[in-house]
């Protein structure tokens, strides 16, 4: 039975005699190939043309209607098989795909694509918030599906982006616990002798990651220039370890080594080709640091060991591994190093990223300097000081372009002497 006259644009809107629904049929054109067309069903006639109108507007939008029965399962998924597995490293993928699995799917996994709404997203943050997750992991989840939105949204999938318009939960960042010289002497002291001393040593002079300390070949350390570069780390995946290349440009580095941490690299050498030579089921990886057969750390071990470490020497244990990185990095600051040679020891790619996690030591380092001058333009001659508290000289930092060159000849690069 035919309805009334449709109006302009709405197409051919009828009521079937078998159940009583009004639907129209829209032709979507040619698509991969075949003609595609799309049923539109409704109780009412005026039902079925407001969503003919929708329809309309979203093909004007550039919105891809073949897209619309996509679930945010399905959508997830494909996003994780064809752009993150390709573009990005696997350990990232791991960690993408287990926010969609435990989190994402389970929450909005049923959900269309095509009618995800900021209340869903809202919903589905405040129940893993409920369960007890720490605000980082909120933060995390939100993020994955942000970036998992982005293309979806130049596809002409989606026509915005709805996980940016919810706000992200505030996150509380770990405090940096950087060891000071006389703390940093302690745990050298504690692991003196040890298998493992260089390890440390190479933490602390250096400021390289834990995988980037895991990864280090023996093909990678020049001996008799004194150099190491760092091009690649040892990261545990898909239930085992590998060596992969770093994330950006900038993390490919090459270092000068200091006179000490050469002779412990040379020391720990000899020793581990005694222990290649006492054992009977040793396994060559080439790696700098290896377990007593041979084979790679295993990165969790090295923290386990570290925490085993700051016992023995008495040091508080929530200092983490990494922050032997940043005690490396304020040690560089306190003794007057400028900010641009930190920021191309540790790897970083914008020298902004140094001066935002290191800006508080520079910028007391560049105090005490201050002072310094303050203290040549002070009372003259025979004028009482207006503050009896003494002033101690410290080397003054260069801002200047002569300064950016400081302790840089040869192309070599700074690090910190702890002896």
């Amino acid at each position: 039975m035919m309805g009334k006259r449709r109006g302009n644009g709405e197409g051919a809107i009828y009521q079937r005699e078998s159940d009583g629904l009004w639907c129209t049929s829209v032709d979507l054109g040619i698509i991969n190939g075949k003609r595609k067309r799309k049923v539109i069903y409704g109780q009412t006639r005026k039902e079925v043309a407001n969503k003919l109108k929708d329809l309309h507007r979203d093909q004007s939008a550039g919105l891809q209607l073949t897209s619309e029965q996509l679930t945010i399962k399905d959508f997830l998924e494909q996003w994780l098989e064809q752009t993150v597995k390709r573009q990005n490293r696997p350990r990232t993928y791991q960690k993408y795909a287990a926010d969609v699995k435990h989190h994402l799917i389970p929450a909005i996994g049923k959900v269309l694509l095509s009618k995800l709404t900021p209340d869903h997203v809202q919903a589905m943050l405040n129940g893993i918030a409920d369960t007890g997750r720490a605000a980082r992991t909120v933060s995390n989840v939100r993020a994955v599906l942000r970036k998992s939105l982005n293309p979806a949204l130049r596809r002409g999938y989606v026509l915005r982006n709805v996980a940016t318009l919810v706000d992200a939960p505030r996150t509380t960042t770990f405090s940096i616990q950087p060891l000071d010289q006389a703390q940093a002497r302690k745990l050298l002291n504690a692991v003196t002798g040890h298998r493992l001393e260089a390890l440390y040593r190479v933490a602390l002079s250096l400021g390289m990651r834990r995988g980037e300390i895991c990864g280090l070949r023996w093909q990678d350390i020049d001996l008799a220039a004194a150099t190491l570069t760092i091009n690649g780390s040892l990261q545990r995946f898909n239930g085992k370890l590998h060596w992969t290349a770093p994330k950006t440009i900038s993390s490919v580095r090459t270092i000068a080594l200091p006179p000490i941490l050469l002779d412990a690299l040379r020391a720990h050498k000899a020793r581990q080709d005694q222990e290649r030579a006492d054992a009977d089921d040793w396994e060559e990886s080439g790696y700098v640091f290896v377990s007593q057969r041979g084979t790679p750390l295993e990165p969790d071990n090295v923290v386990r060991h570290f925490k085993s470490v700051l016992r023995k020497a008495e040091l508080p244990e929530r200092v983490r591994f990494h922050d032997l990185r940043h005690s490396c990095a304020t040690l560089l600051i306190t003794q007057g190093i400028h900010l641009s040679v930190i920021k191309d020891i540790l790897g970083h790619a914008q020298i902004s990223t140094t001066a935002d996690v290191y800006g508080h030591v520079f910028l007391e380092t560049q105090r005490q300097a201050t002072a310094t001058l303050d203290a040549l333009f002070g009372p003259s001659e025979g004028q009482a000081p207006e503050s009896n508290q003494p002033i101690q000289a410290v080397p003054l930092l260069h801002n200047d372009k002569s300064g950016d060159n400081e302790g840089m000849d040869a192309g070599k690069q700074q690090s910190p002497t702890l002896e």
